[in-house]
């Protein structure tokens, strides 16, 4: 093993279940990775919505199959996963809606600054 290696962990249901939910979490912006230019990127809430539905395909394929722990760990999972995207989509939502609305105003400014130029007030026009 050379030194940049390290062990893996075991396979094991709550592995599948954390690294699912933590590329669902990536995906919404919440554990930045990398440089921090990384941590201003819109947040991948389509590939987060998958991941959370591919979580929850397996929480109904494995129903009644899990022990308690494991039945709670991926509910609390979901659960979690759910509400947090709720909120990533209203903060994603407002955080347009400003941005478009910035926009918007500059260009009006924009406009009376090029109908002052021209000589007419912006009343005349």
């Amino acid at each position: 093993m050379s030194e940049t290696d390290f062990p893996l962990p075991p396979p094991t249901f709550e592995f599948l279940i954390f690294s699912l939910k933590m590329q669902a979490e990536m995906r919404m912006g919440m554990l930045p990775i990398g440089a921090p230019d990384d941590m201003e990127q819109e947040p991948d809430l389509p590939t987060a919505r998958h991941t959370i539905d591919m979580l929850a395909m397996l929480a109904e394929k494995t129903r009644g199959n899990l022990s308690m722990e494991e039945q709670r760990l991926i509910e609390n999972s979901l659960t979690e996963l759910r509400f947090r995207y709720v909120q990533v989509t209203e903060a994603t939502a407002k955080q347009k809606a400003a941005a478009a609305q910035v926009s918007e105003n500059a260009e009006h400014v924009n406009a009376e600054h090029v109908i002052a130029d021209q000589g007419e007030t912006p009343a005349s026009s």
